[in-house]
């Protein structure tokens, strides 16, 4: 009886063993994914600023936040982690990526050598992006000027370190799928869902998050503790934390970083404000017009 209990238990094993690889096997693009395409750059500028990519990829302490030679620091509540170098330089960035690489990265938070990324490279938002925007987005980070070096590796507890693992978060958390118009809405509120949605991927930051990591949906933009520790909190954007501005009020916060209450936006934000300043107008009314639409949710109490 005892030997057939162990045959047993050890036949669960292996089939456990073997739904697990395949669980959490990486995900990937193929080449013959990809239709052809002439890039527009205009278009791969206009999502390099919605999507942020200075705000972290950017060599910290350098004014031109183009040279995306990476490593500054990003702490979380998982570690520390360690913006890569995303410049176009073939050794220590991307310049040796190909495209389907880089739509990997992108949608399925693969690397080039097929290991699972953290979600802290917010893959769970730009897997929303259209397959347009993620090849002018490329093509427009191999205009920019390659930058030597490496980050440096995440500091992580040693159990975080295991990357395979990821490949069960990514089970729960990400479904693949674009991000779809809504035919009921207008042109523009549906271009503001999508910059908020996806490249801008606001959520991010300003949804709070379950034991796991990953945004509680039903909490979503109703803000939260503040990731990287200390007393602060990133507030709520539904109408029940900004309900009192006005679609101006935001159009101008997002322009200026000037709040309707005589302050400004600091920290992050202020980065984001850099960025997102450098979008056209009417795609900062569109994201005003989106986030004044949101039903207001409650989110935590901020300490």
């Amino acid at each position: 009886m005892v030997r057939k209990l162990v045959i047993i238990a050890l036949v669960l094993a292996a089939i456990g063993a073997v739904a697990f690889w395949f669980v959490t096997m990486p995900a990937t693009v193929s080449a013959s994914a990809l239709p052809p395409l002439t890039p527009n750059l205009d278009n791969g500028k206009t999502m390099f600023y919605a999507g942020g990519c200075a705000a972290c990829h950017a060599t910290p302490n350098q004014e031109d936040k183009t040279r995306l030679g990476g490593g500054g620091a990003l702490k979380t509540p998982f570690g520390t982690f360690y913006a890569p170098n995303i410049s176009p330089d073939r050794n220590d960035g991307i310049g040796g990526w190909s495209e389907a690489n880089f739509v990997t990265a992108m949608w399925k938070g693969t690397s080039p050598a097929g290991s699972h990324y953290y979600p802290v490279f917010p893959y769970p938002s730009y897997q929303r992006m259209h397959l347009e925007d993620v090849r002018d987005l490329f093509a427009y980070l191999k205009t920019l000027p390659p930058v030597q070096g490496k980050a440096r590796d995440h500091d992580l507890p040693l159990h975080f370190r295991i990357r395979r693992m990821l490949g069960g978060w990514k089970f729960l958390f990400l479904d693949g799928q674009p991000l779809q118009p809504d035919p009921s809405r207008s042109e523009q509120w549906n271009r503001g869902a999508y910059l908020v949605n996806a490249p801008g991927h606001c959520a991010e930051c300003h949804s709070p998050r379950n034991l796991l990591g990953g945004i509680i949906e039903s909490q979503r933009f109703a803000g939260g503790p503040d990731p990287e520790g200390g007393d602060g909190s990133v507030p709520n954007i539904t109408p029940a934390g900004i309900g009192d501005y006005s679609e101006r009020d935001i159009e101008r916060i997002l322009e200026t970083g000037d709040m309707p209450n005589g302050d400004s936006v600091g920290g992050p934000m202020a980065a984001v404000v850099g960025n997102i300043s450098k979008l056209a107008a009417e795609d900062r009314a569109a994201i005003a017009a989106y986030l004044k639409s949101l039903p207001p949710v409650e989110g935590p109490k901020h300490p």
